[in-house]
This record gives structure tokens, C-alpha cells and sequence, in this order.
């Protein structure tokens, strides 16, 4: 089939790899002419593992190409997958002018019928103004289709998430465009849930919500444990073997991040004011959340006693492994913290410091772990890279000055640690 994807940021481009792999024609279109040339170039500007081989095999295959040109894109093209930004404004409401002006412009060039799809998270009620956009432009009264099509990929395994998902949920409005989706999604083995396009929409941002909430309840039974003397790591697997609750999203630490979770919530909390219920429960899990952050700094501060002219190592900076997203990274509030206190802050991350530096200033960027550890008062782990679990503790005890780390994500035993000669500080043990 012939899909056009609009929008080739973390979504968009996924999407179009993975339905060019199952064996689509495919034509990602971005108004950022750059990452076009970047793209053209094959080279990937993310990191998403397994995304730069199969980006380059599709576009030697000749089923993925990618332009600037929205016009050609949508001329070829009979499904048009809208995968545009759709940032939070300041009062936590989702900014739709990218998504407005896309479906404006698909309705300037539709040549014939186009079934036109919001991949984007949006507020229920989305797909109702794309249609009404679409008919106002629709200068030639082109017959098209809205539907809805929620992506669930987790940053760090999102080609095993579009070729092995929990579910496919299409919302859809005709027989035609449950046919087209249907027919499109076919090559994948999943359960394919039909609904309407307000339930779809409204599936994404309940979903993203639930886990948010399972992670902050998490991060509270955690700080139970720290004043109670329980291990939290055996509480959330306890907790985890109930089938009716799940071990997913039940590891406590300092906090989600990431663009998803804190765009999701607080759209869903304005969503839910606009029609006039209040959502207190998200609303307490975005508190927890932020205080959180809160309480890891507390522990930095008990254990150096004065922040000021300590020199501070920190291993991790993306707001999970198996990225380099920085984009509301619980590690970018510590380190600022940490540096207005006076700190000086060394930092390692495997995939994220390139763009960690236009978050954070004032920093010196490492080579590796080693580097890092080396002088350091302490050694903070905000993110739980694999190759952070692997390190040669023996030798980071001897670079520090001190042989202190304070661990965001519970990823060393603490007895083993204690065994070493660490002081080692985690969340909720």
C-alpha cells in the first residue's frame, strides 16, 4: 500500500520504517529540510536501536524514501498518517497548530480519496476538528476519510513494540477506513480493537495515564519503605505476582520522564477540566512525581552535608536506557540543582550527551563511568544503562574520593555493595 507519514521525529520515522518493512511503499515528509538531508544521508537523528539498519535497508529496497515536499507526499499516498508534535502549552494544554496546518494542507492536495489518520496523541474530539480543517480546505469536495490510530512505543523498543504490540486500536468512522487499516495492519499478529475515534483517542491518554499513576503509587509505597525499614524491591515484586496488577511499570526511582508521560497527564488533566471534572488523582500523581526528584536531592545533601565545591559524578542523563531523549529527563532538574548549590558535576551517558548539552550548562561531559568516578565526592546513577550494571566496582571505589554512590534506580544490591566498602544509597531499601 502507498502511506505517507507527516512528521519524522520518534514516531513518524519508526512508523515508516516498520511499515515499509512489512513491505509497504513509504514516504516520510518533514518540514525540517535538515533532518530530510540527515535522513537522505541515512543517518538517524535519534538514537532507537535497530532503527539505522532498518531505515537503510528499506530505502535500498526502494520502499522508504523522504522529502520536504508535503504536495507529493499526500499526491502519492492514499493513507496519510499525521505523526506531527503536539507540545504542551504552558498551561499543560496540547499545541494542535502543527497538526491544523498539516491537515490543512492535505486537503489543499488530496487529487482523490484520502484516508487521512492522526498517529500524534491528541485530546479526544482531535479527529472532529481534522475534519472540519479538511472540509473547509477541501476547495474540490474530495471525498476523505479521519481516523485514529494511537501509537503505544516505548522509546528504547519501539521497532519490537510496532511489530509485536499488546494491541492495534483503530478508531474509526466507515466501513472503508476499517478496511483500509485493517487490511494495512494485517501482516502483524495482534489483537486489532475497533472502536470510534473519541474512544481511540481517548485510549492513548488513559493508558499513558495509568502507567504514569502505577509508577508514582510505586515511588510512594517506596518512600514507606525507607521510613519503615521494608525493601522495596520485595514489596513491588509481591505486589507485581497479582495478575490483576502486573510487574510492568512497578520500579521505583526518581520519577518518569521523557515526552510522553508528563505531556500525556497534564493534556488529560486539562482535557478533563475543559468538560468539568477534576482529575484529582493525576494531579497527585504528577505532585509525587516532581517531589520525588525532590527527595533524591535531600539524600545528596545528607550524605555531602555542603553541596558547594563538591564535585559530583553522575552516570546517566536520558530519561531511560536505550535512548538519548533528554526531553523532560528527571536527570536535568537534579544537575541544575545541583550546580546553582555550587557543585561541580562531572557526566556519562552512552547515547545522550550531545543532547544533553543544550540542556544542561555548566557541566564537564565524560568519556566513560571511569572518567566520571574519578575524584568525585560521589556517584549518582540517574538512569540504569546496562553497562552501568557491569561496571568494575573495584575500580570505581578507588577513582572516587570517596566511596559513595547514591543510586536513583536501585540497580546494585546493597548488601553486595556494602560488602565493597560502598556507602551505597538507593530509593525505598
Amino acid at each position: 500500500m502507498n502511506v505517507a507519514i507527516i512528521g519524522a521525529g520518534y514516531v513518524g520515522l519508526v512508523t515508516g520504517a516498520c511499515f515499509a518493512e512489512l513491505g509497504n511503499k513509504v514516504i516520510c515528509v518533514d518540514n525540517d529540510s535538515e533532518k530530510i538531508a540527515l535522513l537522505k544521508k541515512l543517518k538517524m537523528p535519534f538514537f532507537e536501536k535497530g532503527l539505522d539498519k532498518m531505515v537503510k535497508k528499506n530505502v535500498s529496497a526502494g520502499r522508504l524514501e523522504f522529502t520536504d515536499n508535503i504536495k507529493e507526499a499526500v499526491e502519492k499516498s492514499l493513507i496519510i498518517f499525521i505523526c506531527v508534535g503536539t507540545p504542551p502549552k504552558e498551561g499543560g494544554e496540547a499545541d494542535l497548530s502543527y497538526v491544523e496546518n498539516v491537515a490543512a494542507q492535505i486537503a489543499k492536495n488530496m487529487p482523490s480519496y484520502r484516508l487521512v489518520i492522526e498517529k500524534s496523541t491528541v485530546p479526544v474530539e482531535t479527529g472532529n476538528w481534522i475534519e472540519h480543517t479538511i472540509k473547509i480546505n477541501n476547495k474540490k469536495g474530495i471525498k476523505f476519510d479521519v481516523a485514529s490510530n494511537p501509537e503505544f512505543l516505548k522509546e528504547g523498543s519501539a521497532i519490537e513494540d510496532f511489530m509485536h504490540p499488546d494491541r492495534i486500536v483503530i478508531g474509526v468512522e466507515s466501513k472503508k477506513s476499517e478496511e483500509l487499516l485493517t487490511k494495512l495492519y494485517s501482516p502483524i499478529k495482534a489483537e486489532i480493537v475497533v472502536t470510534d475515534i473519541k474512544s481511540a483517542e481517548l485510549i492513548k491518554h488513559a493508558s499513558n495515564s495509568f502507567l504514569a499513576t502505577k509508577i508514582s503509587f510505586i515511588n510512594s509505597v517506596a518512600n514507606i519503605c525507607e521510613k519503615t525499614g521494608a525493601d522495596i524491591e520485595k514489596v513491588s515484586y509481591g505486589i507485581g505476582l497479582d495478575r490483576r496488577i502486573g510487574r510492568a511499570f512497578l520500579k521505583s526511582g526518581i520519577g518518569y520522564g521523557g515526552f510522553c508521560f508528563p505531556k500525556d497527564l497534564d493534556a488529560f488533566i486539562n482535557i478533563s477540566e475543559k468538560i468539568g471534572y477534576e482529575f484529582s488523582i493525576l494531579k497527585s500523581v504528577r505532585k509525587v512525581n516532581e517531589t520525588q526528584k525532590d527527595i533524591f536531592l535531600k539524600k545528596i545533601e545528607k550524605e555531602l552535608w555542603i553541596i558547594k565545591n563538591k564535585t559530583i559524578g553522575v552516570l546517566g542523563l536520558a530519561f531511560k536506557p536505550n535512548t538519548d531523549d533528554m526531553r523532560f529527563a528527571p536527570s536535568i532538574d537534579i544537575i541544575n540543582s545541583l550546580v546553582l548549590s555550587g557543585a561541580r558535576i562531572k557526566s556519562y551517558d552512552p547515547h545522550a550527551m550531545e543532547k544533553a548539552k543544550s540542556f544542561l550548562k555548566g557541566v564537564d561531559f565524560c568519556k566513560d563511568p571511569y572518567e566520571t568516578a574519578t575524584g568525585s565526592d560521589a556517584l549518582l546513577i540517574l538512569t540504569e544503562w546496562s553497562e552501568f550494571k557491569t561496571m568494575e566496582l573495584k575500580r570505581i571505589k578507588k577513582l572516587l574520593k570517596n566511596p559513595l554512590i547514591i543510586d536513583g534506580r536501585n540497580i546494585f544490591d546493597p548488601a553486595k555493595m556494602r560488602k565493597l566498602g560502598f556507602k551505597y544509597i538507593s530509593i525505598g531499601r
